[in-house]
């Protein structure tokens, strides 16, 4: 029996629910589209109400409304669009292995152990059916209820694994009053200590499309084992240990260093680990501000390490972190 037919069975197709993503403001920007135009066409032809937080946070609440196959046809909108970001920004690259569409949902916590199921047994199947990753935060967002749920794959996979979380919720309601996530606005002034722009500026030849990024930026927001990053598992290409070895600075505020470091160094070494980059930070200099960080490495390392530093930053900065 399809996924649809079970739906079907059960009278669900015509029961109103509400998805939340959470997105990066280069993810919303794409779905938004010129004049809004893209978000019009989705809205229009998946029947589904999609809604964009507003505020000047560095990530924004996308919120779905409508019925499940509506729903259906927009999560399916949505994954092809950022296929499409990421075969555009493919075609500019030496990268060869085409990395998969990453969307996080935002998941109230009661209604997670059922996503889970005994043992882990309802996200294996959900996994093993779609042929999509899904992978549920352990700790729950800042000051909300809700955790974030990662899924990752084709938009096929997407479309089919966003049915079995809505089987999910119909099957099991939130148990008592959800608290929404709300993505904290950067304090005046922390744009520059971010400097966003340098997760995206890839030197030399190698280009890591934003999917990647998204990913690089859930494993440094998350906390996701290190061991998914395995040789069986080659999810950033272009990490080339052979190419040419250079070196970028960074000026880190004194008050954030500690922050990248973290306990007994454990920040930093993850980042090493990560990146595969070596990385120095230079004792405090009497009467300055600024500690000079140096970054040693192939250029697709070393933004990596550029990437995960900036992420940790951001992290401490919007709440999502500790110091």
């Amino acid at each position: 029996m399809s996924d649809k037919e079970e739906m079907a069975s059960d009278g669900s197709l015509n029961v109103t629910l509400t998805l939340r993503l959470l997105m990066h403001g280069k993810e919303v920007g794409s779905i938004i589209g010129k004049k809004g135009e893209t978000v019009k066409k989705m809205r229009e032809e998946s029947g589904a109400r999609i809604n964009i937080s507003e505020g000047s946070s560095p990530e924004r609440i996308v919120t779905i409304t409508g019925p499940t196959e509506g729903i259906f046809r927009a999560f399916s909108m949505i994954a092809q669009k950022f296929e499409e970001d990421i075969t555009a920004a493919m075609t500019n690259s030496n990268v060869t292995s085409k990395p998969p569409v990453t969307l996080r949902l935002v998941f109230p916590g009661s209604q997670c152990g059922s996503l889970i199921g005994k043992g882990g047994s309802k996200i294996k199947e959900i996994r093993e059916t779609t042929g999509a990753q899904v992978q549920v935060a352990g700790d729950m967002l800042p000051d909300s209820t809700e955790r974030a749920v990662t899924i990752s794959g084709t938009p096929q996979a997407i479309t089919q694994c966003v049915r079995h979380i809505c089987s999910v919720m119909l099957e099991s309601p939130p148990k008592g009053a959800t608290i929404p996530y709300r993505p904290k606005v950067i304090p005046a002034g922390a744009q520059a200590v971010l400097a966003p722009q340098q997760a995206f500026a890839i030197p030399g030849q190698y280009a890591f499309a934003h999917q990647d990024l998204t990913k690089l930026h859930q494993l440094a927001m998350q906390h996701i084992p290190l061991p998914s990053l395995g040789q069986s598992n080659p999810t950033f290409p272009g990490l080339d240990a052979s190419a040419p070895t250079s070196s970028q600075e960074l000026a880190i505020p004194n008050d954030f260093i500690g922050c990248i470091i973290g306990r007994q160094g454990s920040k930093i070494n993850e980042i090493r680990q990560v990146s595969g980059a070596h990385i120095k930070i230079a004792s405090a200099t009497d009467g300055s501000a600024m500690r000079q960080v140096t970054i040693t490495g192939s250029p697709a390392s070393i933004s990596v390490a550029q990437y995960l530093i900036n992420a940790r930053l951001s992290s401490v900065l919007t709440g999502l972190g500790v110091l």
